[in-house]
């Protein structure tokens, strides 16, 4: 069978002015090269997902491959995209863990799959229109905001564990993305986590002895979902909290490919009902086995508007690398020596970095804030997500992302409506 890729020129040089087109390749060790750099791209990310979730990192790693190149089959080579774990996940499973155990957790990452999946059908027997409607700017920017601010305390517990450990990651960070340009800059997150894991050594904050007894290679540790007839309670009642999350994932999608589009060709975002629905099979699959949820990363569009190059080919790749990665329990190890003070320092700024994405839609969009119906809706919802509102009805709780996102699309469609009604909208 024939690879759906044609050659691009020779395969061995690009012009300062070509594109290497999604349906296009270099020679293979130039493409092996470009994969090898998306895996480097979205490593940082990627495996701190677990890190901070007490989720095994190889495990995650081997989902977060095989859930790429399942998002490659489904969108037919035509989407160059990158599936890696998804930031908006780690409040709700650090609060499913601590009160119900991590099956359930599991179980909130599959529901979310399942809920993505089917819109993903729906948007592609109907468009795409509805979502634009139901989530404009000012409410998807709400939403996206009030995810990273919410996990403020935990930044702050984890910083004040360690502080000298944590500064000195923090500072990293941020001197890296000042100093470094390109692909060095874009790993700052990486570049920081590494600084801080050299002081925590110098310190004598890491344990190096289940790294020694880890093997080099071996399956990673699969964990099956709760039950959620044996304990109907715990089970559904964490619901509340990951429900949310499917509109984070829909933003996050959504943007993905309309930046690919404007780099590609417009005809991608005809994608986009498929897109949701791999993503959201992604994350089913994950939340199955004791992987975290799943989503597009910026992180490698970032490589590929740098690079010009978006073959579909070079994430085949990087799968391909992520699933190896992850059938290595010795990686898996290493990752988990990463002490509390380095998390500390890196969290404090990327979850800041992820209230600030929200704020950059409603830049980007040029959010109207002089309206009172864009300043009731960010204000409610933020001010109920940083809080951390939270609500008990019966055996169900709804914390602050939960509330904050009814209270987003709520506020912002009854003040919509309620204008038109008196005719001042």
């Amino acid at each position: 069978m024939a690879l759906p890729w044609t050659l691009h020129g020779d395969g061995k040089t690009v012009g300062a002015q070509e594109v290497v087109g999604p349906g296009e390749r270099l020679s293979w060790p130039l493409t092996i090269g470009i994969g090898s750099q998306h895996v480097v791209a979205m490593f940082g990310a990627t495996f701190l997902v677990p890190l901070l979730t007490d989720f095994p990192p190889s495990t995650t790693l081997l989902f977060s491959g095989i859930g790429t190149l399942l998002f490659l089959l489904i969108t037919g080579n035509k989407l160059p995209s990158y599936l890696g774990s998804s930031f908006a996940f780690i409040a709700p499973i650090t609060a499913a863990t601590a009160s119900a155990g991590m099956g359930s957790a599991l179980f909130g990452i599959m529901a979310v799959g399942v809920l993505l999946a089917l819109v993903g059908l729906i948007v592609q027997l109907t468009g795409i229109g509805w979502i634009d409607r139901l989530m404009p700017p000012i409410v998807s920017g709400a939403i996206v905001a009030l995810i990273g601010f919410n996990l403020a305390p935990v930044a702050k517990a984890n910083f004040e564990k360690a502080p000298l450990t944590a500064l000195i990651t923090l500072v990293a960070v941020i001197l890296c993305t000042v100093l470094f340009r390109g692909i060095l800059g874009r790993l700052s997150i990486f570049i920081g986590v590494l600084v801080g894991y050299i002081a925590a050594v110098f310190f004598g904050e890491v344990d190096f002895s289940p790294v020694a007894e880890a093997a080099w290679v071996g399956l990673p540790p699969f964990t099956a979902p709760a039950n959620p007839f044996e304990n109907p309670a715990a089970v559904f009642g964490v619901l509340p909290a990951f429900l949310p999350v499917v509109l984070v994932l829909i933003a996050e999608n959504v943007g993905h490919i309309k930046g690919v589009a404007q780099m590609t060709d417009a005809k991608v975002n005809r994608l986009t009902g498929r897109a949701l629905l791999a993503d959201g099979l992604a994350t089913m699959l994950a939340g199955f086995g004791g992987g975290s949820g799943t989503t597009t990363y910026g992180e490698n569009i970032g490589v590929m508007a740098a690079t010009r190059i978006y073959s579909t080919a070079a994430y085949w790749v990087a799968g391909i690398v992520a699933i190896l990665l992850g059938l290595s329990p010795k990686v898996g190890a290493i990752i988990f020596t990463i002490p509390v003070g380095v998390l500390g320092g890196v969290t404090t700024a990327l979850y800041g970095l992820i209230g600030v994405i929200g704020v950059k839609i409603w830049l980007d969009n040029k959010v109207d804030f002089s309206k009172p119906v864009n300043q009731f809706t960010a204000a409610t919802a933020l001010i109920i997500g940083i809080a951390d509102f939270t609500l008990n009805a019966g055996t169900l709780s709804f914390n602050g992302i939960a509330l904050g996102t009814v209270a987003a699309i709520v506020i912002y469609h009854l003040m919509t409506w309620l204008g038109r009604v008196r005719g001042t909208a």
